[in-house]
């Protein structure tokens, strides 16, 4: 078999492209446009229908449906996901290695398709509500679409091709919100969540494999792809252990509060995740996608790292900065009267999602230099820190009696900065980078978050109007602005660099700019 591999797309002239700066800082670029950009358009669709069923649903659905995602989410981790990715920071990639993993990806999502529909009547019986059992037995149909989402998708980002990928996500976007909508309208509970990601799934399995010319066949046979599996088993049982400490919440809570709070606390949690959750994956793809091809060029990632941390901070803390502060007249406008329980958990939440953030960032870089040791560490201290905190808190160990849903808050105030800095202490030795040299770059960030927050703080105090709508649009106005302001005149360098990089000006292909 030939080293190169006509149904991929790949060839040994398309690799050396790393060696070629202005090239790669276009192909980056373009990768994050699209990738993030039609992310973003994908999720403003999604949260439009999101926003617009909440209202004609009730918690208690979304509490059941919560229930019915711990198990899938649970058994995802063995859906091959991270063997697909392996084809990424790898050096050879042929036809037959490609069709291993495919072969891989049918007899894991073959397995757990099976597993859930055996498991459906225990997780039942374990939450003591029977219609989680259809459900689950239902929701068993969107493992068979993975091997079609997954291969397609880390194939088309080895090659930093991410725009095919992007006008797929969004068809699919669209194609789940209108099921969504539709179902709900048409007075189906529940059931319009449980349909909306199959219908989103199935498209995008169909959408993806016509993308990627997804012609391989299945080989199953491994000889010959051990670097795949040893680094695809090891995000594997990192990615166990997310699932542990993500989870975790739900599990301990599901037995512990009624279905009406768990159903508050989990669309919070939805909410105040939708960055970190939605839009940095998106990122981390095209950061380890880039962060391997420099690796593969011998190029230190430290200075690239510093960077991507700057760019993500200075998007996401100012947004969960603002959510905390107008949490109230942003639910109660977003979400309507009989959402208001949210409030206290959003805006507690939200606090301590900027940890979170520049957390989850941290894995990429290590990754592509094929030091996964590094993230299976923080992943399975990440899964002690967060469920001992969740177990405590919702226990009311944090001082609050029976705290339900606010003691998982306050585990959270514990538990994420904590699992930060421990991420940060094992992350930035291993490519270069001083703790002092990442405070310097994201010092500006929190010094214009403070500034944003006096502001706002001044506008509800002294200047109020009264409707959560004009409240919501006028506290927005006025902390985007004090945080535009700061930079401009305090930072006014490091804005045009950011500008300049945006643009694909000169100084963008001697600065690192990986995401």
């Amino acid at each position: 078999m030939s080293s190169s591999a006509p149904n991929t797309g790949f060839d040994s002239a398309h690799d050396s492209s790393a060696q070629d700066a202005d090239g790669f800082a276009g192909r980056v670029r373009s990768a994050v446009k699209w990738r993030w950009g039609t992310q973003v358009a994908a999720q403003i669709i999604t949260w439009t229908s999101t926003i617009m069923v909440v209202r004609l649903l009730e918690p208690t659905d979304y509490g059941l449906f919560a229930m019915t995602q711990v198990v899938l989410t649970a058994l995802s981790i063995l859906n091959g996901q991270s063997f697909a990715t392996s084809l990424v920071q790898t050096k050879h990639i042929d036809d037959r290695r490609v069709g291993q993993i495919f072969g891989l990806l049918l007899l894991f999502n073959g397995s757990m398709a099976v597993m859930q529909w055996l498991f459906a009547p225990y997780a039942a019986i374990y939450f003591g509500e029977p219609l989680v059992e259809d459900m689950l037995r239902i929701q068993a149909v969107i493992f068979l679409t993975v091997p079609f989402t997954a291969l397609p998708s880390e194939l088309l980002a080895r090659r930093l091709e991410f725009r095919k990928q992007g006008q797929v996500n969004m068809t699919a976007a669209i194609i789940g919100a209108v099921t969504a909508l539709s179902l709900a309208w048409l007075g189906w509970g529940v059931w319009a969540l449980v349909y909306a990601p199959i219908a989103m799934f199935v498209s995008r399995a169909v959408g993806l494999s016509i993308a990627a010319r997804l012609l391989v066949k299945p080989v199953f046979d491994p000889r010959g792809a051990w670097d795949l599996v040893t680094f695809g088993g090891t995000l594997t049982l990192c990615q166990i252990f997310w699932i542990i400490q993500s989870q975790s919440d739900i599990v301990i809570a599901g037995r512990m509060m009624s279905t009406y709070n768990l159903g508050l606390y989990s669309e919070a949690l939805f909410l105040t995740l939708i960055v970190t959750g939605r839009f940095l994956p998106p990122i981390n793809e095209v950061a380890l996608a880039a962060y391997s091809e420099l690796h593969r060029a011998a190029k230190p990632l430290g200075p690239y790292f510093l960077k991507t941390a700057r760019m993500v901070m200075m998007v996401t803390a100012p947004i969960y900065i603002g959510l905390a502060l107008t949490s109230e007249n942003a639910i109660l406008t977003l979400f309507g009267e009989k959402w208001t329980g949210m409030i206290p958990i959003v805006g507690g939440l939200a606090l301590v999602m900027p940890f979170m953030a520049l957390h989850f960032i941290c894995s990429p870089v290590t990754n592509a230099m094929g030091r996964t040791q590094v993230y299976l560490t923080t992943s399975l201290v990440g899964a002690i820190i967060m469920p001992v905190a969740f177990l405590w808190g919702v226990s009311g160990g944090f001082g609050d009696g029976d705290a339900g849903a606010m003691g998982l808050v306050h585990a959270w105030w514990a538990a994420a900065p904590l699992l930060c800095i421990f991420t940060l202490t094992m992350t930035l030795p291993r490519i270069g980078v001083s703790p002092l040299a990442l405070i310097r770059e994201i010092a500006p960030i929190a010094f214009a978050c403070g500034a944003m927050t006096m502001a706002v703080l001044a506008v509800q105090r002294y200047a109020p109007i009264g409707s959560p709508l004009l409240d919501l649009a006028w506290n927005g106005f006025a902390g985007a602005t004090v945080y535009a302001a700061t930079f401009w005149f305090g930072w006014n360098a490091l804005v045009r660099e950011t500008w300049d990089l945006l643009r694909n000006r000169d100084t963008a292909t001697t600065t690192p700019t990986p995401a």
